[in-house]
């Protein structure tokens, strides 16, 4: 019996061991607690732990006048052990900030500024080469279609100066509407063959962007009008008395008012569509026949070609429309202001 009394008191001597222990102040790292630093008791000191009571934020936060633990701020001051910039130049000088701020805030600066984006394809200074075929749109009982060329130059890189010209020779086709209007009617509609035109234009560029096609792929355009003076070639067909009236080209003045859109396919090449109507003055077949004899040769007068023209001129519109090419020299350029 004696025996287990004494087993329930050693048991409860071990659990009240580590119970104890957790009380404890906790060691100084260096020194003993209650020890200066050379082992001696410290003199006027209590040996007995000190309470705390963390309920109260007067214990925990420092007193007044002490200073609490240092925490490093960003960006500290360079060569600081640990903090800012320093240890970044001791490990790669090369990543040290090298700017002189006083020296970049005291620089010129530009005052030309722009906040458009540059043009894609300049036309300033720049040859335009632009080979075109022409189709006739507003004539019914004949075509007057064939190639032309076109040279610009320039001025600037919305005004341009050049020439252009049209063949036509060989190319008029009569109509199938004229022919069977003919026979119906049995009166044939006045028609006139061209065979040249040239002329001195300024073309002016009002307006340019871009547009997204094929996907992601962007088209540069721009749009243009064009008027000029120039002369063209023509003679009057044939119709009503074939068998007598033969005509010769004659020029004419003529004038040229037209517009169209120009889509870059690079900085240098561009197809065109364009439409031009170029006005003139001109001589028609005479639709009747002078049946009458000459008293002086005794020719008939349908033989005279005084009696072959109508008299008066008649205004014509030519409306043409153009598919062409732009090629643009040189083919590259330096910005004034680059990028």
């Amino acid at each position: 019996m004696n025996q287990a009394r004494m087993g329930l008191l050693v048991a409860a001597a071990l659990v009240a061991m580590p119970v104890t222990a957790l009380a404890q102040p906790k060691a100084a790292p260096k020194a003993q607690a209650g020890k200066k630093g050379d082992g001696k008791p410290a003199a006027g000191k209590d040996d007995k732990p000190k309470e705390v009571n963390l309920d109260e934020p007067g214990d925990a936060a420092p007193k007044e006048g002490t200073e609490g633990p240092q925490v490093p701020e960003a960006g500290g001051t360079p060569g600081g052990e640990g903090e800012g910039l320093g240890d970044i130049c001791k490990i790669d000088p090369s990543a040290c900030p090298t700017i002189d701020m006083e020296k970049a805030a005291a620089r010129e600066m530009k005052i030309d500024m722009y906040a458009v984006q540059q043009i894609y394809a300049l036309r300033y200074h720049r040859f335009e080469i632009n080979p075109y075929f022409g189709l006739t749109m507003n004539d019914q009982f004949v075509g007057h279609n064939g190639p032309g060329l076109a040279l610009n130059f320039y001025i600037t890189n919305t005004l341009a100066v050049g020439v252009n010209g049209n063949i036509y020779a060989g190319l008029n086709s009569n109509s199938a509407f004229n022919l069977q209007t003919s026979r119906a009617g049995r009166v044939g509609e006045p028609i006139t063959e061209y065979q040249w035109n040239a002329n001195a234009n300024i073309t002016y560029v009002p307006a340019y962007g871009k547009f997204a096609g094929f996907g992601d792929f962007i088209f540069h355009y721009d749009i243009f009008v064009i008027g000029g003076v120039g002369a063209i070639s023509t003679r009057p067909i044939a119709v009503v008395d074939p068998d007598n009236r033969s005509f010769s080209f004659v020029p004419k003045p003529n004038g040229r008012l037209g517009g169209g859109l120009r889509i870059f396919f690079n900085r240098w090449l561009s197809a065109v569509f364009e439409v031009s109507d170029y006005i003139f003055f001109d001589k028609l077949e005479n639709p009747k026949i002078d049946t009458t004899i000459n008293t002086m040769t005794g020719k008939p007068n349908a033989q005279n070609p005084n009696t072959w023209l109508k008299d008066g001129v008649s205004f014509t519109n030519n409306v043409q429309a153009q598919v062409g090419l732009s090629i643009f020299l040189p083919f590259s350029w330096e910005y004034r202001l680059p990028k």
